[in-house]
């Protein structure tokens, strides 16, 4: 959700109605789930020269059994990356002697990028905006309408519709992300990644539209645009929630199943600020856009979102922990879900030239994105108010 509400960002051009209408790893290639164990250069070296050490030729097999747990400990077994630990030879750099469990978030290789999988992908944009509109968006052949109309006649409240409508899309959401698992062993992977999408998708941008198109409506409860410095403040703070995006959104190829979607245990960038980044995205667009409008529907809109993005921050973490087990336990004690806590309790050693791991094409992306969609706000809320939902 805070991808898609960018859309609704209320501070645009246009006028209001009024008021009272209403460190530095290397990464190689490597087959999924292989396992391969590693000895940190400075352990083995401390090891060796110590009295446990009885030969410094002798193979894992023969070094004490807290020395092999620990060679265990320090398996990389996740997603299609290895992380090796950096050849510095800064003996003093406590990051160098940190080895990744997880994977390299927001990493884009151009020489291996294909062509053809980026036509598909196109192609593969192109039918699911046109189904979408035929199928959900368009009021003269679509189901939005008719959908966004029944759940308004459950209450005259826009409070409760708005919540309504966030509630339906996040236990549907939710519900087949824990189902991921049985699901793509039924019907595979690329196959549940259209059924997740093409149900979830419809849902979102009925709960985007009907939130743009009623955002005055509900009661006014303070009002402070005119306080100086505010917009700005809210329109920076909604710029770098975007930066809080969860990595994964960043595998275009994956999210359209041209590639095989794979369940990601991710660890660098935004990673090591927080591991639920998107939560703390919403978090951050919330609270600006509830300070800018004010009244009782922005608020009953990001208890809804801020809500659901809470209940996806445990269950996030369960289903990794299924799915990954010990490495993923590795990674949890490194982060931490309230940001910046991991490096200020000193759990999380950030690299030399940490700033590299956000200059990547995926954020340049997202930043030329974030600047598009504000300029483009009038159009938007323009076609969300042509819908009359």
């Amino acid at each position: 959700m805070a991808t898609t509400l960018l859309v609704s960002n209320p501070f645009s051009p246009l006028p209001h109605r009024p008021f009272g209408n209403k460190r530095s790893t290397h990464l190689l290639r490597r087959p999924a789930f292989t396992l391969k164990t590693l000895l940190l250069p400075s352990f083995k070296e401390s090891f060796q020269s110590s009295p446990f050490a009885s030969n410094s030729n002798s193979n894992s097999n023969s070094l004490p059994l807290f020395t092999r747990r620990f060679q265990l400990a320090a398996r990389i077994s996740t997603g299609d990356t290895e992380t090796k630990i950096s050849d510095d030879d800064d003996d003093d750099d406590e990051s160098s002697a940190v080895l990744l469990m997880g994977e390299d978030s927001a990493s884009f290789d151009l020489a291996q990028q294909k062509i053809s999988s980026w036509i598909y992908f196109s192609l593969i944009l192109g039918v699911v905006l046109f189904v979408l509109d035929f199928v959900w968006i368009d009021n003269s052949t679509g189901l939005g309408k008719a959908f966004v109309d029944a759940v308004s006649g459950l209450s005259g409240s826009h409070e409760v519709v708005m919540l309504t409508l966030i509630l339906i899309f996040a236990v549907v959401h939710s519900g087949l992300a824990s189902l991921r698992d049985v699901g793509e062993k039924l019907i595979g992977e690329r196959a549940f990644r259209v059924l997740f999408a093409g149900t979830s998708l419809p849902l979102a941008v009925s709960t985007i539209v009907y939130f743009i198109n009623h955002r005055y409506d509900g009661q006014q409860l303070w009002q402070l645009q005119s306080v100086p410095g505010l917009h700005q403040f809210v329109w920076l703070s909604s710029f770098i929630s975007f930066f809080f995006l969860y990595p994964s959104t960043f595998n275009l190829l994956e999210v359209a199943a041209v590639e095989k979607p794979k369940m990601h245990l991710w660890e660098t960038g935004i990673m090591r600020i927080t591991r639920h980044p998107q939560m703390v995205g919403q978090v951050v667009w919330c609270l600006a856009h509830t300070l800018w409008i004010g009244n009782s529907v922005a608020v009953a809109a990001s208890v809804g979102l801020i809500g659901h993005h809470l209940f996806g921050v445990w269950n996030g973490d369960r289903r990794l922990a299924i799915r990954y087990g010990e490495d993923f336990e590795s990674v949890n004690r490194r982060t931490s879900v309230i940001p910046f806590a991991a490096i200020l309790e000193g759990r999380q050693k950030l690299p030399k030239e940490y700033y590299k791991e956000f200059i990547r094409v995926p954020y340049l992306t997202i930043t030329a994105l974030t600047l598009g969609a504000y300029f483009a706000h009038p159009l938007m809320q323009a076609a969300s108010f042509g819908l009359h939902w």
